[in-house]
């Protein structure tokens, strides 16, 4: 791993991705030494800022970008997802290595971590591949004022169903539920109306940022999308540099 940093001086990493591994790769995105709930977030976007094409972030990834992508999944307890992405994007569960499963077991992790839902209106369809082709069931938050017979649908499915309010799922319910599920390292992605959620909460302590050398244009949207103001001050803790134009960064919030 060729890295060029001066930590004295707070300046971020610069890394080539060369021939990264695995354990480099997993010693540059490690969560800190806490037992607190850190919240990261995982996002792919064009040098214009926009975060999909064609209504999808599959036209702005890389090799790299997927890797880092199931490396920040297998460091995670729980990977946190808005309900419009998991049908835009039609998710399936998480999967990891046989190698990844021991070394997470070996950490007194799951061995798979799996996909929490956010949807106030339970608006999931039981027949999607989020509950037929996945290792374990989803959790599906939701709210106590959601269609009974679709909460009752997802459960008969195999989700774990979780009321959190009446009216909607709030950002410290969301923590409190996962963190008492035993779930205190939480991937956040997307979509950009749940990341705007966390960062207007306050709930955002992490964000990884892959950089596609595209310029876009149309009207696709943030990171972050949210009608209330946000000012959350970030450092930059490292960037990796591809061959093929793509950079790799991670943010994490200033104490």
């Amino acid at each position: 791993m060729t890295t060029a940093a001066s930590s004295a001086t707070g300046i971020p990493a610069i890394v080539s991705a060369g021939d990264l591994t695995d354990d480099d790769l997993a010693a540059l995105y490690a969560y800190p030494a806490t037992t607190e709930p850190s919240v990261r977030a995982n996002f792919v976007v064009s040098l214009d800022g926009a975060i999909s094409t064609a209504g999808s972030s599959r036209g702005l990834t890389s090799p790299l970008d997927q890797r880092v992508l199931k490396l920040l999944r297998s460091l995670a307890d729980v990977v946190l997802v808005g309900a419009s992405t998991i049908r835009v994007e039609d998710y399936i569960g998480i999967r990891i290595p046989e190698s990844g499963r021991q070394r997470r077991e070996e950490q007194g992790l799951q061995p798979i971590p799996p996909l929490a839902v956010v949807s106030g209106r339970a608006d999931i369809d039981p027949k999607s591949r989020l509950l037929t082709d996945t290792l374990v069931p989803p959790i599906i938050l939701t709210t106590t004022t959601a269609p009974t017979a679709a909460k009752r649908d997802l459960a008969a499915a195999g989700a774990q169903v979780v009321e959190l309010g009446p009216d909607r799922v709030e950002t410290a319910a969301i923590i409190d539920t996962l963190t008492g599920l035993g779930m205190r390292r939480i991937l956040c992605e997307g979509g950009p109306s749940l990341a705007g959620q966390l960062a207007a909460d306050d709930a955002l302590d992490e964000l990884c940022v892959t950089t596609a050398p595209v310029v876009v244009g149309g009207d696709a949207r943030r990171i972050t999308h949210t009608d209330r103001p946000v000012q959350l001050t970030m450092g930059c803790e490292h960037i990796i540099f591809d061959t093929d134009g793509f950079q790799l960064a991670r943010w994490a919030r200033k104490s």
